[in-house]
């Protein structure tokens, strides 16, 4: 008999972790918005030296929340303290389970009195309308405006919101020369407005590329008004428009691990939300990816301090995971690197693809070099112990070489070398991502998150880092 949600699925799988590694869901898609519009180089060298537009419209869910009740449903399920969230403020919001272990992420916008917007993956929006529609929220109101469909095949597609950000050194004047006039440069993840093709439209100050920047949207049916104002308005500072290839790999300059396996799979008290969740749902189509293998599905959680998110982790409240992260102590968790990928390896692996002998190696996509939509490869030390998590791979232009994000024993300096395994035990899984290959010892650098130099400098916040 068919699966009717998450939870049935398990059951009949009876192996979590091999329903996932061999999901055939294909490679994650960033919907409707062209792969490239120059060249995904070009794009990504736009937001180091001059600008770029993000479009952001298509690939996130919104979640809508509003009502009394709302800011206790997201006190309860987050571990940012509520204590300071004003009106026109956001905040990288970060739920748990029972056991503290990491959900998802994403950005929580106050935009009005008792009115909240969560933008992100399906994860975090799923299990706020969980949690909404079975925690006895009676003065809470929650709407749902899902992302695009990743293959729409022509179908017309409309969004709630267009939402675009406009980031590079040269943003600001960009900015002002649309808006007509100064714009104040508020703080870090504070809201206000500006004018966009007259229409006032609403924005975020960010910053995803190392200089201040700004999010802004509106109503979707002036999206194409919006996109062709700031364009005209940004050629003359070297604007360009950003495709879905380069602006996924804009994170491994700026040190944002976007897709930790949701640690929903496991646990007597979540057996009623994987009941809630879809046979079709992120969750049970999530193809699990890379050479970390192990037979325990809870092996691949990971809790706030190892993603980076320890300094979110306020006792000043209530919340799902409390009394379990209560319990760890941060300093002796795993820590989130960089690991910059040696050069000679790296070809290595791309000249297996003109070897006409053998597999050859697991095929590096440029510049997301992800086969999964949860990325797990081991790292291991000189003794061949794994000593961390290698979890999102690709390849910047602006540093001229192959990155990825990590998160490692905390007695690790940067400055180590250490290897990463690349590719998949036994000839590989049967994902539709991946072909027979061996596996590939890389041998990489310990180095600071962020990576990017002008991030470190002259942003120091990052991009995603506002409790």
């Amino acid at each position: 008999m068919s699966a009717k949600n998450l939870q049935e699925l398990l059951d009949q799988s009876g192996n979590t972790v091999e329903l996932l590694r061999n999901s055939q869901i294909g490679a994650y898609i960033y919907p409707v918005v062209p792969a490239e519009f120059t060249n995904w180089r070009r794009e990504q060298i736009a937001w180091r030296e001059t600008a770029v537009l993000f479009d952001q419209s298509h690939h996130m869910v919104n979640l809508f929340m509003r009502g009394p009740d709302a800011i206790e449903l997201i006190t309860n399920t987050g571990i940012n303290s509520t204590a300071n969230f004003p009106v026109d403020r956001a905040k990288q919001f970060v739920p748990t389970t029972p056991a503290g272990n990491v959900i998802g992420d994403g950005i929580l916008f106050h935009e009005g009195e008792d009115d909240y917007v969560f933008v992100g993956r399906a994860p975090v929006a799923n299990w706020l309308l969980f949690q909404a529609e079975h925690g006895g929220y009676h003065s809470l109101e929650v709407e749902k405006d899902d992302r695009s469909p990743s293959r729409p095949y022509g179908k017309a597609v409309t969004r709630k919101y267009w939402r675009f950000q406009i980031q590079g050194p040269r943003a600001w004047e960009i900015i002002e020369k649309i808006n007509g006039g100064t714009v104040e440069q508020v703080k870090f993840f504070h809201m206000d407005y500006m004018d966009v093709a007259g229409e006032r439209v609403r924005t975020l100050r960010h910053g995803m590329s190392g200089a201040p920047g700004l999010e802004l949207w509106g109503p979707y049916a002036t999206y194409e008004k919006a996109r062709n104002a700031i364009l005209e308005a940004g050629q003359e500072f070297g604007i360009e428009p950003c495709g879905s290839r380069a602006y996924s790999s804009n994170t491994l300059e700026s040190g944002w691990i976007p897709s930790p396996l949701p640690a929903i799979y496991t646990g007597e008290e979540l057996r009623s939300y994987r009941e809630w969740c879809s046979v079709d749902s992120y969750e049970a189509t999530n193809a699990l990816a890379g050479s970390f293998v192990s037979a325990d599905i809870e092996d691949y959680y990971l809790n706030p301090w190892e993603l980076g998110y320890g300094q979110f982790v306020k006792f000043d409240h209530d919340f799902i995971g409390k009394d379990a992260l209560q319990e760890i102590d941060g300093a002796t968790q795993r820590k989130k690197v960089t690991l910059a990928w040696n050069a000679e390896d790296v070809a290595e692996i791309f000249a297996s693809l003109l070897d006409p002998v053998g597999p050859g190696y697991q095929f590096f996509d440029l510049p997301n070099a992800n086969y999964g939509s949860s990325n797990y490869d081991s790292v291991v030390d000189a003794a061949g112990k794994v000593v961390g998590l290698s979890l999102f791979t690709g390849y910047s232009s602006n540093e001229r070489r192959a990155l990825s994000l990590a998160t490692v024993e905390p007695e690790i300096e940067i400055g180590t070398e250490l290897k990463v395994i690349w590719g998949e035990p036994n000839g590989g899984s049967r994902k539709t991502t991946v072909q027979p290959h061996v596996q590939k010892e890389v041998r990489v650098l310990v180095s600071p998150v962020p990576y990017s130099e002008v991030v470190r400098r002259d942003y120091p916040g990052g991009w995603r880092h506002q409790g």
